[in-house]
């Protein structure tokens, strides 16, 4: 079963002046594979009046050449290159260089669902200038497009800084649309966290620094796929533990929240890693990680249940691991034995290989166009909850 499922319309919204020009910042590096379906995904939005910036982070693969050919069919493209500096000064580079009064990023390698702009721009219309950022909900995709059933949902509005600082619930760089005067008055992107060599926070540091002074609205739908690959920064779980750290240093002496606060930040990222641990089927990393979160905040995870879940996951994998290494040895033996008997003439049928499992049916994919996919109701309506006693609580 599936809830908010958004039917597209293949119309899209005439250009008049009374609508605001949104710029998409794009930085792209070594991203040949995907930012041709990203663009595309961009170009297709049904808000017509915008401008796309894509910012070559120096690249030495065919992604400005591929930006190019997009943008010689469409004058809404512009490709700008620099030496590799890192993605935060690359969108800076970006919004620098754009005209748009709303400010939309979007990672080289992520998908949009052709309303997203076009919703997310009605909602910040129907709000005053206290409302710096609007965000909606995104569905993690692997490299063909598929769903890999993670997603990133909240219903938090409003001044959420203590929210945001305990959990990303964004989840992402492409997920939002901001005010450019907004923007202008935090600085723009932190070019800190790559001078201190701890990139990968650059959106979340960015998104609390807005939230500290302006409103936050959702549009609660999938319209976004978030794409996570063995390759990508994310993936470094090590590097973006550093940045989180040097994150939540810079921060804290700009407030005066409780130690608590920072504490349940802390143990609620670590809980994070060991989640992107455990799907990188690394068990012994992910329990490295769960005794982290404890040493920070030895409470609050126990009254996790992906805590428990990922302790016992973690066990069983490793001890999976050994009964395999096992049953390899036992499997060689197998085989000698089978050459010698098929050389004595001997050797059986082979029987039915019944423990093979079925085909696993293909997951759903994300699509640009047509009707938004989303997550299982009862795991969409607990993280909604969770997440409003949370805001509540704080």
């Amino acid at each position: 079963m599936v809830v908010n499922l958004v039917n597209s319309s293949a119309t899209r919204t005439p250009v008049t002046s009374e609508l605001p020009l949104v710029s998409v910042i794009v930085p792209a590096y070594n991203a040949e594979d995907f930012i041709a379906e990203t663009l595309d995904s961009v170009l297709q939005q049904t808000y017509g009046n915008l401008e796309v910036v894509v910012v070559d982070d120096g690249s030495d693969d065919r992604t400005a050449a591929i930006v190019a050919a997009i943008g010689d069919r469409d004058d809404r493209v512009r490709l700008i290159s620099q030496g590799n500096a890192g993605v935060a000064a690359a969108r800076n580079l970006g919004i620098a260089q754009s005209s748009g009064s709303l400010i939309a990023p979007l990672d080289a390698d992520d998908l949009w669902h052709c309303s997203n702009l076009e919703r997310q721009v009605a909602c910040l219309l129907t709000h005053g200038e206290s409302t710096g950022v609007v965000y909606t909900w995104s569905l993690d995709i692997d490299e063909s497009n598929q769903l890999t059933g993670d997603f990133h949902a909240s219903k938090a509005e409003g001044m959420i800084y203590k929210l945001l600082l305990c959990h990303n619930f964004l989840g992402n760089a492409s997920a939002s649309l901001i005010r450019r005067s907004c923007l202008e008055q935090v600085q723009g992107y932190s070019v800190a966290l790559r001078a201190a060599g701890v990139q990968g926070c650059e959106d979340w540091d960015l998104y609390l620094r807005l939230a500290a002074r302006y409103e936050f609205r959702v549009v609660p739908e999938f319209l976004v796929g978030y794409r996570k690959i063995v390759t990508s920064m994310s993936a470094d779980l090590s590097q973006m533990a550093k940045s989180h750290d040097f994150m939540l240093r810079s921060l804290k002496p700009q407030s005066q929240l409780p130690a608590y606060i920072y504490r349940l930040s802390y143990s609620s990222f670590l809980m994070y890693l060991a989640r992107q641990s455990d799907e990188q089927r690394q068990p012994r990393e992910t329990i490295a990680w769960l005794r982290r979160t404890l040493k920070f905040d030895p409470l609050t995870p126990f009254l996790r249940l992906s805590f428990y879940w990922l302790w016992l996951h973690s066990l069983a994998q490793m001890l999976g691991a050994r009964c395999q290494r096992t049953m390899g040895r036992r499997s060689a033996a197998i085989g000698r034995d089978a050459v010698t008997r098929q050389a004595r003439g001997t050797t059986a049928q082979p029987q039915p290989e019944y423990w093979r499992q079925p085909p696993m049916k293909p997951q759903p994919q994300f699509q640009a166009t047509g009707v938004a996919l989303s997550p299982t109701t009862w795991r969409l309506r607990l993280t909604i909850v969770i997440t409003h006693l949370l805001q509540r609580w704080l």
